[in-house]
């Protein structure tokens, strides 16, 4: 098969792919046509089906592997499938891993390496509260680590959770190495625990969509819930302790605008927001450049970045 991150303006396409989702929809003239989102495990294609009633287009549904013919346009500056032909793939014809984007990394090597952080946290509160899920919880345990850290933009993949909790705590533990002044053990367990209500805000693979709650409350909320919730389950944990690890939660995407109830007021809940900016950007970064392939030109206006970008060419 052709991976959907090979894929090129110009090309005609015939290849089985995961139907992640599938909408009707009419065009401004009334005609119907049906979006189609296709995944396999470099990334996702936008494709539509202009006539949904014509010969040689199967009935599918959400979450069927589908064989489709078509031609890849540019629309918009991202590539788009103009489908012609679909029939639902048979069993055997498929290997299911293919259409799942996994992180490159090890992720029982990745988890190991951050069981090493939990066991680092000397206050016995927090000692406690890491503990209960990271190690005692095999529920939270299985989701943390297949979980995603979004949806997409970065670290949609499975594992992708794990990954990012584990670059922002290096990099927050690097912080407390150059700013003594930090509270190390307050920042690891937020670092740890910023993101654990992704675990609940989005539902598990192949959908990786956003769940009523992840709708209604958000990964932020429902991560300051959780560690009140578990906070209540340990007799004596300090309430001024417990404020500020939520607040460290709440606050961690920096400005109100950006989804965070409130903005930072700790130093740790700063320099969990900067660690958290930047591995996220650094990671968009990274798949922005891989899907760009061997391409050396500019890439063009991108709108997470506001930027026209391009890889470095020093060293070449």
């Amino acid at each position: 098969m052709k991976y959907i991150r090979e894929l090129r303006d110009g090309e005609r396409l015939v290849g089985i792919y995961l139907c992640k989702h599938k909408q009707s929809a009419m065009t401004k003239n009334g005609k119907p046509y049906d979006t189609v989102l296709l995944q396999d495990k470099t990334g996702v294609l936008d494709g539509k089906i202009w006539d949904p009633n014509s010969y040689g287009i199967e009935d599918f549904e959400d979450l069927d592997y589908i064989e489709v013919t078509g031609d890849i346009i540019t629309f918009a500056g991202a590539l788009q499938l103009n489908i012609k032909r679909v029939r639902k793939a048979r069993e055997g014809e498929y290997r299911p891993g293919d259409y799942l984007p996994v992180s490159s990394q090890n992720v029982e090597e990745m988890y190991a390496e951050l069981l090493a952080y939990v066991r680092s946290v000397k206050n016995p509160w927090l000692a406690q509260l890491l503990d209960g899920w990271f190690v005692k919880d095999a529920k939270f345990v299985k989701a943390f680590k297949f979980s995603s850290a979004a949806k997409t933009v970065h670290h949609g993949f499975v594992g992708g959770l794990l990954e990012h909790t584990l670059s922002v705590t290096k990099l927050c533990a690097y912080y407390t190495k150059s700013y003594p002044f930090l509270n190390r053990d307050l920042l690891i367990t937020a670092a740890l625990l910023h993101d654990a209500g992704k675990t609940r805000e989005l539902s598990p693979f192949p959908v990786n969509d956003y769940t009523d709650n992840g709708q209604l409350l958000g990964h932020i909320m429902m991560g300051a819930e959780m560690i009140h919730d578990a906070a209540m389950g340990i007799p004596g944990f300090p309430p001024r302790l417990e404020s500020e690890l939520k607040h460290c939660i709440l606050a961690h995407h920096g400005e109100l605008e950006y989804g965070s109830p409130k903005k930072p007021a700790l130093a740790e809940a700063m320099a969990l927001n900067l660690a958290d900016n930047t591995d996220a950007r650094m990671e968009t970064l990274r798949e922005v450049f891989l899907d760009a392939g061997d391409k050396k030109e500019w890439l063009g206006y991108n709108k997470i970045f506001e930027s026209n970008l391009r890889k470095t060419t020093a060293g070449e």
